[in-house]
């Protein structure tokens, strides 16, 4: 660019921060388990030996790469040959390009699959996330390594956020080597808080693997642990495992402080075939400050989406649950959706769905890329 242009751009650039100083933004997404079934294996094979997984996201791909940070349960080791489905899982490292190229940022590996292939198989998946640069937590090799990672910290346009990722069990298979699962243990989220927030954590979410599979309300357990991460100042509690979406709630204190619980995002993709597995939630938050500049949650929402099995030639694919019009799986989609939605209306506190058209990334957010360059010129 020469000329007029070469000077405008760089003022306009600077005129707009100026106009949007103060009204600091970030929007995080947050999904449920992406699982690797046999079938979803199946499908993906070519010939050659590949698997490809390019076809499953590509509907959500505005709507999760618009995310300032998106995060993603990987509910599967990639624990390389033979690839298997449950109960035992091990995925190419080619389901994790597809999940990156959809645009996720953080993938969380402390669940109930992460010991499938054993202690290897758990090193083995740090390694592939390691060579692709991916940012991940809840397992690691050793200590040593666990204290190098965390407080786990990322500035999100100029949002200082920790994450934690924790799950209850790990299907009853124990570590044979000095690699590291996060388990659910109080004291140790209650440090990893502590250790966040020493380390200039302005917000902090946790991650959380918990809950019965295929109930559609959290247990006592649930609850009371909810109640423990707001108690102790966690402000995004984001919760996985049953398999089926469960209710949120934006709870605010007595003093205006918002904290939003999710306690189940369901299932992100897999292969189960009942009612209320065959889909799950994207939950959006958006990050804010407040009058006198200090983080917080300001507003979530929440987004159905539901897997399309394969037909036609075609894979697996994940759609916003408005967007399904397949004829064998549009019935199967409106009673998931109704399911979930009778739990939502009855449940949900100050969370509503989502059903704007996903926004294409070539014609959104002028303003998210001010934003993105208010966080750099904010750190």
């Amino acid at each position: 660019m020469t000329g007029i242009g070469s000077t405008l751009l760089p003022l306009l650039f600077i005129t707009m921060a100026s106009l949007t100083h103060g009204l600091q933004e970030a929007d995080l997404v947050f999904v449920g388990d992406a699982m690797q079934h046999k079938a979803q294996i199946d499908a993906a094979r070519r010939s050659g030996g590949a698997y490809d997984y390019s076809e499953c996201f590509v509907s959500l791909h505005d709507y999760i790469g618009n995310a300032d940070y998106a995060v993603v349960n990987l509910e599967t080791p990639l624990g390389g040959r033979p690839y298997t489905g449950y109960p035992c899982f091990s995925s190419p490292e080619s389901y994790v390009d597809a999940l990156r190229k959809a645009g996720f940022d953080l993938f969380l590996t402390a669940n109930n699959h992460t010991l499938d292939k054993r202690d290897k198989g758990l090193i083995r998946t740090i390694d592939s996330l390691d060579i692709r640069g991916i940012d991940h937590i809840g397992t690691y090799r050793n200590l040593a390594e666990r204290d190098s990672v965390m407080p786990f910290i990322r500035d999100i346009n100029g949002f200082k956020i920790g994450f934690i990722n924790c799950t209850y069990g790990t299907n009853g298979i124990r570590l044979t080597s000095d690699a590291v699962v996060d388990y659910i243990d109080r004291g140790r989220i209650k440090a990893d808080i502590d250790s966040a927030r020493a380390h200039g954590a302005e917000l902090i979410a946790v991650c959380i693997h918990w809950g019965d599979e295929y109930r559609l309300l959290p247990n006592d357990s649930q609850r009371r642990l909810a109640d423990f991460l707001v108690d102790n100042g966690v402000e995004l509690v984001i919760g996985s495992h049953p398999h089926v979406i469960q209710p949120i709630e934006l709870r605010t204190d007595s003093a205006g402080n918002k904290a939003l619980v999710v306690y189940s995002l369901g299932n992100f993709i897999s292969n189960m075939k009942t009612r209320d597995t065959r889909g799950g939630i994207a939950v959006k938050v958006k990050l804010k400050r407040d009058g006198e500049g200090k983080a917080c949650v300001a507003q979530a929402s929440y987004r159905l989406l539901f897997t399309v099995p394969p037909s036609d030639g075609r894979n697996f694919m994940v759609l916003p649950a408005e967007d399904v019009d397949h004829p064998l799986w549009k019935g199967h989609c409106l009673s998931f959706t109704k399911s979930a939605e009778q739990i939502f209306n009855k449940h949900n506190v100050g969370v509503e769905r989502d059903t704007l058209p996903v926004q294409s990334t070539k014609n959104e957010d002028v303003d998210k890329i001010f934003r993105r360059m208010l966080g750099v010129l904010q750190k």
